[in-house]
């Protein structure tokens, strides 16, 4: 496996998200952490998103070489499981906007197989994939809308994304589906008709990881930031061709964290 490019940059020029990117001798991943959307914390120091990144990743670092999708997604599964409190299994497992959850997209030196659990993508041979959540893009679209229809100055969603918290309680009611209808690692057990699996023959092949941070995933880093920039400069509200359920916020170089990495096997 020949590394090209790789970078990770966080939203917050502020904060470090080192684990968004895991290179070892049997596997290339991406790993992002979902934005919490309740006042539930695992941690202390960090969100619930980077906790289980970093837990994920550490997962990764230690595991054998020759695992399969199913064997993968059961070990990492319990990795996270591992932090919930047995008294709280059964409040977890009604409020799954409560967990520990991460989207990662894995590729797996022994097998040649991308594994994509969650809303990741990735290119390959300069073929795009994606695996997005069910009801990510209604959502964007409802937030759009309401945008369009609102009396205030557009520039004002930049600073209070009214918008957004209105479609917060759709999103929490389409994430009693997670581990059910879409994939995610959360500590449950993920469906593995939920995985998109690609697989490759033994041609040299240029592979594209990346987060959805990445509006327009193009075959290089310099190409798929310049796409970022043109987005942030024209449409920072995410509301015309590429729609989202959250904005450029202030300060901010992004409207989400970003990992992308490009390299040949």
């Amino acid at each position: 496996m020949d590394i090209i490019e790789q970078t990770i940059i966080a939203k917050n020029p502020k904060k470090k998200c080192e684990d968004g990117i895991v290179v070892t001798g049997d596997y290339i991943a991406v790993i992002d952490g979902s934005t919490s959307k309740t006042d539930r914390r695992f941690s202390l120091f960090r969100s619930n998103g980077r906790y289980c990144m970093q837990l994920i990743s550490r997962y990764i670092r230690n595991a054998k070489g020759n695992l399969s999708c199913q064997q993968f997604c059961n070990g990492v599964s319990r990795a996270i499981a591992s932090q919930y409190k047995k008294r709280d299994l059964e409040r977890l497992a009604a409020h799954p906007e409560e967990r520990l959850t991460a989207s990662a997209i894995v590729y797996s030196r022994l097998n040649r197989e991308i594994w994509m659990i969650g809303d990741c993508q990735c290119m390959v041979g300069g073929q795009y994939y994606d695996n997005p959540k069910p009801y990510e893009q209604e959502l964007a679209e409802q937030r759009a809308a309401i945008i369009a229809q609102s009396k205030e100055p557009k520039e004002s969603f930049l600073e209070h994304d009214t918008a957004r918290e209105a479609i917060i309680p759709h999103m929490l009611e389409t994430m009693q589906q997670q581990n059910k209808t879409y994939a995610v690692i959360d500590g449950f057990p993920i469906p593995q008709q939920c995985v998109r699996v690609i697989t490759l023959d033994f041609n040299p092949w240029e592979v594209v990881l990346a987060s959805d941070g990445y509006p327009f995933l193009e075959p290089t880093l310099e190409a798929s930031e310049q796409r970022l920039e043109w987005q942030r400069k024209n449409d920072p509200l995410n509301i015309g061709e590429f729609k989202a359920t959250k904005a450029f916020s202030v300060g901010s170089n992004s409207f989400d964290d970003r990992a992308y990495i490009r390299f040949k096997v």
